[in-house]
């Protein structure tokens, strides 16, 4: 005859309380913090900040922060297949009207893939998804966009900031630089941790 164990139902139960533990630990993760603005100071890992709204902010930077320079690049980049993200606001037509493009490197491809509500300005959307057509149009460059759950048309009106990330190092986070975070995490202390900055080539302010 077939014997079960009195210590199943017991590991059974342990078992469940630590998936129930592990969800809810989960489910209390803070929510990370977006940063735009420009370094003031900067004492080792230490990065003083003035937000787009004026807070002055502290963001220290892991030991093996990645850095990217953002940098301006031609429209012509664009191309069929290439990966990007689109800041837009969305019209009455249901198009989508480009605020700035950023094309990502192609090891960077599928990064936060999807359609979703941003911050940039009131209403602002991003889009990150592949490109899958890009023809002239009488108002700008219209953009088929596809991601997993869908696809999205965009305008890219003329003058559109487009830009791309480039490798950059530690030494591109002074003073006067402009940049942008999009993930900073907070720490149980209150501080703000970050484990890539975004920095602005040739005076740019990153435009997403």
């Amino acid at each position: 005859m077939l014997r079960i164990s009195s210590s199943l139902p017991r590991a059974l139960a342990a078992l469940t309380m630590i998936a129930v533990l592990g969800s809810a630990a989960w489910a209390q993760q803070p929510p990370t913090v977006r940063i735009r603005g420009t370094i003031e100071a900067v004492d080792g890992s230490l990065l003083t900040v003035k937000s787009r709204e004026g807070t002055d902010m502290k963001v220290r930077v892991t030991d093996n922060v990645a850095v990217f320079g953002v940098a301006n690049i031609a429209i012509s980049e664009i191309k069929e297949g290439s990966y990007i993200g689109v800041s837009a606001v969305p019209e009455p037509d249901g198009t989508q009207k480009a605020l700035a493009v950023h094309i990502f490197p192609e090891a960077q491809r599928g990064v936060a893939e999807g359609f979703r509500p941003w911050d940039l300005r009131p209403n602002s959307t991003m889009t990150n998804a592949t490109v899958a057509q890009t023809v002239a149009g009488t108002d700008g460059q219209n953009i088929l966009v596809k991601y997993k759950e869908g696809e999205k048309n965009v305008v890219v009106p003329p003058g559109t900031p487009i830009v791309t990330f480039l490798p950059g190092d530690k030494s591109e986070l002074k003073p006067g630089a402009k940049i942008i975070i999009f993930g900073a995490t907070r720490k149980d202390d209150g501080t703000l941790e970050a484990n890539r900055v975004n920095v602005g080539r040739d005076g740019i302010t990153p435009p997403m």
